[in-house]
């Protein structure tokens, strides 16, 4: 099975206080690591309420559409996507983007499945090791 590296980062912050859409988008983003310190613009932010906005209308959603829409050049839109897409939040299948379990709720319930299967995987190695170099489990 030839599979994909996902980079699933979970960073630990508080909730915004003002309840608005755009900063609950931007804690969800900032929450998996998506919006590095250089993005000061928050173009993963932007990026992600764009393309909610275009699948809410069952629009097809494309980077092109979405570099369109932000009036940003393509290559910055497919440099985030690429970390988007690396995430898990969302997939490219040919030329169109989809959201991941088709809402923002079900990305992050599978993110959490792979994240167990991850951990699962390292905790059965981690023992293998620790077996193999003597240590007990206290």
């Amino acid at each position: 099975m030839n599979q994909q590296a996902q980079h699933i980062i979970l960073i630990s912050l508080e909730k915004p206080k003002d309840k608005n859409l755009e900063s609950d988008i931007r804690w969800l983003c900032d929450s998996f690591g998506l919006s590095s310190g250089r993005d000061t613009e928050n173009m993963a932010t932007r990026i992600i309420m764009n393309m909610l906005s275009m699948l809410a209308e069952d629009d097809r959603v494309t980077s092109e559409s979405i570099a369109d829409n932000l009036d940003v050049r393509l290559s910055r839109v497919n440099h985030h996507l690429r970390n988007l897409i690396d995430s898990g939040i969302i997939y490219r299948k040919k030329r169109l983007l989809y959201l991941r379990g088709g809402s923002l709720k079900a990305a992050v319930q599978e993110m959490r499945k792979d994240s167990e299967r991850i951990f699962d995987e390292l905790e059965a190695m981690a023992e293998e090791i620790d077996k193999k170099m003597g240590l007990k489990n206290r």
